[in-house]
């Protein structure tokens, strides 16, 4: 090892997931004007996709809208582990929604990795899909009795776990859990088939399309920047429900977390592991071009007041790996954004108790993969039969105050926090030095905040500081270049443009 110093190396990592770099980016058309179908998806994710197929293969006619290209958003950024391991969390589960629910939780993500190598295998889809062992492991003993009780837990709802002191890490540790037959893959290799499969026979995949409404009557429509979208049933399958008629946005925090994929010397380690520190590192291997390189991170944090910037928490994910690994060198580099459910589970079924044809999946606390495709298996079930063995454990409007009291009123004090701070600091603001090339800062300008930026080449952008989602103030993301609102996860170009949601619409220019 090398002590964790980060050293120059012959060139910059490429600042984009490895997911996208080895993958060629897709170009189906946007919607033509107004269409009718069956069931209208919103959102080219993991959700959307699985639901997808599955109605299509049903008999549906389906069209899925995606505002920008699909899997380029959250599904595009992931660590793309394919596990029923989630943390700790299955003797927490238990504790706080029973047996038989933590039962549907752990069934539905096990189903999904058979779900995903079966049609592997029956479509023939090239994704680098491969059976592994899956790891939590700790390298403090005093998670050691939290290792035990989550790996009883586990067992008694049927998973594949043990308890073991030996990982195949080139470090030590104290113990870990072991899951047998969990995967990992490419996840945009996996879905951008999928989508191949539902674009045509009369339904439809329409990129850079902006869903901006939803009608939730019997019949829903789904307004979009370029027609209305008459259909059945509606899912709602974009990160953040856009569609808010649940109260998401108080029942689902923002958690952001950092991905290097490196080259060391000799191979990675056989399995996927996740650590128990706080915060947790994240660690599994993928071939690209021939050879395997490591995904190593972590950092994961919910954006807020105060933090290191993101470059720093890049510098950090890289000295932990070279405190462990023999890195030749950084390859890539990306961030994940996940929601996180006040009460640790994912929300799947009708969005609201009023919005009897609008189905949603969002929330995976950074388990989307197995998570995503549960869910869109769940809503085409729900959709197509009227049930799913699972939906009961997931259901949006469900009431857990045991399970989810504390964090709603910490998670909202803090929103609250975060949009009486923004007040404060823009109020005493001044207007400011103008930010060198690469940065940006929050300026008072005639009384209001604006974002300003510059871009390497020197061109300046000034667009409002404030999130039209619901107004909180964005922060400069010095390592990726965007505005960022901490209180829902929006993010925003340079220029103002949104590129992920909550939010619909663009940050205000300001350069006049």
């Amino acid at each position: 090892m090398n002590g964790g110093d980060v050293t120059e190396e012959a060139g910059e990592p490429v600042p984009e997931s490895l997911w996208l770099a080895t993958t060629s980016s897709t170009e189906y058309e946007p919607l033509p004007g107004d269409r009718r179908v069956d069931t209208a998806i919103v959102g080219g994710g993991i959700v959307g996709l699985t639901a997808a197929i599955r109605l299509k293969e049903a008999g549906h006619e389906v069209a899925v809208i995606e505002t920008g290209r699909v899997v380029e958003g959250v599904t595009g950024h992931t660590t793309a582990k394919l596990t029923s391991q989630h943390g700790l969390r299955y003797d927490r589960l238990c504790s706080t929604f029973g047996r038989e629910y933590a039962r549907q939780y752990a069934t539905a993500n096990e189903a999904a990795i058979d779900a995903v190598e079966r049609r592997v295998e029956e479509d023939g889809i090239e994704c680098d899909f491969r059976r592994t062992e899956a790891y939590v492991y700790t390298e403090s003993r005093s998670d050691g009795s939290d290792l035990l009780d989550e790996t009883r837990a586990a067992r008694r709802l049927g998973l594949p776990a043990s308890y073991t002191e030996t990982t195949p890490l080139p470090f030590d540790v104290e113990g870990a859990i072991r899951f047998d037959e969990q995967a990992e893959f490419h996840p945009r290799k996996y879905l951008l088939a999928l989508a191949a499969a539902v674009d045509g026979d009369g339904s439809s995949v329409f990129e850079t399309t902006r869903a901006l409404d939803i009608d939730p009557g019997r019949q829903p429509r789904v307004t979009t920047d370029r027609g209305v979208v008459v259909a059945d049933q509606v899912i709602v399958a974009s990160h953040f429900p856009f569609f808010d008629r649940g109260g998401y946005f108080a029942r689902v925090h923002p958690k952001r977390a950092y991905l290097l994929a490196v080259r060391i010397s000799g191979e990675p380690p056989e399995g996927m592991f996740y650590s128990t520190a706080t915060p947790p590192a994240t660690i599994r291997g993928a071939p690209v071009d021939g050879e395997r390189l490591l995904i190593v991170g972590g950092q994961g944090h919910e954006p807020g007041l105060d933090g290191p910037a993101t470059s720093e928490r890049y510098r950090r994910c890289e000295a932990f790996a070279r405190e462990r690994f023999e890195v030749e060198s950084v390859e890539y580099r990306w961030s994940t954004h996940d929601l996180s459910p006040v009460d640790g589970v994912p929300f799947v079924g009708r969005l609201g108790p009023t919005t009897r044809n609008v189905y949603v999946g969002t929330g995976f606390d950074g388990w989307g993969m197995t998570g995503g495709i549960a869910a869109g298996t769940i809503l085409a079930d729900l959709i197509v039969n009227g049930s799913s063995p699972w939906a009961d454990v997931f259901d949006p409007n469900r009431f857990t105050p045991a399970a989810s009291a504390k964090a709603l009123v910490e998670d909202n004090a803090l929103v609250a926090a975060r949009f009486l701070g923004d007040r404060i600091r823009t109020a005493l603001a001044g207007s400011g030095t103008l930010p060198s090339p690469g940065e940006g800062t929050v300026v008072r300008q005639g009384g209001k905040p604006v974002a300003v930026s510059r871009g390497e080449d020197g061109e300046l952008h000034a667009v409002s500081a404030v999130c039209p989602h619901m107004w909180c103030l964005v922060e400069w993301n010095d390592a990726e270049r965007t505005w960022d609102c901490p209180c829902h996860g929006s993010r925003f170009d340079p220029d103002g443009t949104v590129r992920s949601g909550p939010a619909l619409e663009d940050l205000t220019d300001r350069s006049g």
